[in-house]
């Protein structure tokens, strides 16, 4: 790959409801360079929050992402919107009603366009939905930053942003829409004994007697029931305490952590997001800069050499071991 593709930009605009809940499905992602969440599709010129919320502009709340599209390509971006929302609903998002909370894919070329439509397309023919996809594909227009204080949200006030997305209803939709459907007696023919009762009856494997506390290779560990990536080598370093550890996952978005009162103590588990396997507990003790220390069983990963990640679907991650 060359300096100049490694370097190519281009922007991708969805509307998904509150712009706050839009921005950590795309970020911490390879190839995402920035988002930014503001207001566009309306008629008036640098509107106000206040102006958007009273549906008098015409504005979508809306977030923009500059990607590189060689890293990350549209279509992955496309598939990341749809598992967002609720595409049936044309009346808002979840509790938020109003024009300014309509959902909507803004295309700035012809081929995401195209692409746009046949990922509508294919969503409806899936039978995921019992109504149709309601969610317009228009032309890029202006799009408008929005006040700073709007901006990483999820960020500046994250117990206000975990409440506002669970009191809105769309995590309950997410969860009920788009988590994988488990087969228990699949899974237990398809994972061993102890990859069965750690993911999915929150066990604990020994320690210095699994597959990955001592474990040197290069590549991403990623949940063995649902595949997503969890972890990278980079960030991996022996804690001395028997189990895999690691400072930080590869994205905050794809572990959640849960508050753990079992034997007698108060600690904080960690579960993958869309397969909901149990894979650890984090400690306030690591070396890095968080000083976290993600203490993960190995029966809950699967790890994937970097020399195979493109072929498994993981190539985007690749760009971690660049540099």
């Amino acid at each position: 790959m060359s300096n100049e593709q490694l370097v190519q930009q281009e922007q991708a605009t969805f509307a998904g409801g509150c712009f706050w809940c839009m921005v950590t499905p795309f970020e911490e992602l390879p190839g995402i360079i920035s988002i930014v969440s503001g207001y566009t599709g309306g008629r008036t010129e640098n509107p106000t929050y206040e102006e958007v919320c009273s549906d008098t502009t015409g504005h979508f709340e809306a977030v923009q992402i500059t990607y590189n599209p060689n890293v990350f390509p549209y279509t992955k971006l496309l598939e990341l919107f749809w598992q967002q929302i609720d595409p049936t609903d044309d009346g808002g998002q979840f509790h938020d009603r109003g024009e300014s909370y309509h959902t909507a894919i803004f295309y700035h070329t012809e081929e995401q366009r195209v692409q746009a439509e046949a990922s509508k397309q294919e969503l409806q023919e899936s039978g995921r939905f019992d109504k149709p996809i309601a969610t317009p594909i228009l032309p890029a227009s202006r799009f408008y930053a929005a006040e700073e204080y709007h901006q990483d949200y999820h960020k500046k006030n994250p117990g206000h942003y975990k409440r506002y997305r669970k009191g809105s209803g769309r995590d309950d939709f997410l969860k009920k829409h788009w988590s994988p459907v488990l087969d228990q007696e699949e899974l237990k023919q398809r994972l061993t004994p102890i990859q069965y009762q750690v993911t999915q009856n929150s066990g604990t494997e020994p320690p210095f007697q699994n597959d990955f506390w001592d474990h040197h290779g290069e590549g991403i560990y990623v949940d063995i029931v649902s595949g997503e990536p969890l972890f990278s080598s980079l960030d991996k370093f022996d804690s001395g305490c028997g189990w895999p550890s690691f400072t930080q996952p590869i994205r905050n978005y794809h572990v959640e952590e849960k508050t753990d009162l079992s034997h007698m103590m108060v600690r904080t588990e960690v579960r993958s997001k869309q397969g909901d396997s149990h894979l650890g507990h984090v400690f306030n003790d690591g070396p890095g800069e968080n000083g976290l220390r993600y203490c993960i069983n190995s029966a809950a990963l699967r790890f994937v050499p970097k020399e195979d990640m493109e072929q498994e679907g993981y190539g985007e991650y690749l760009l971690l071991f660049k540099g």
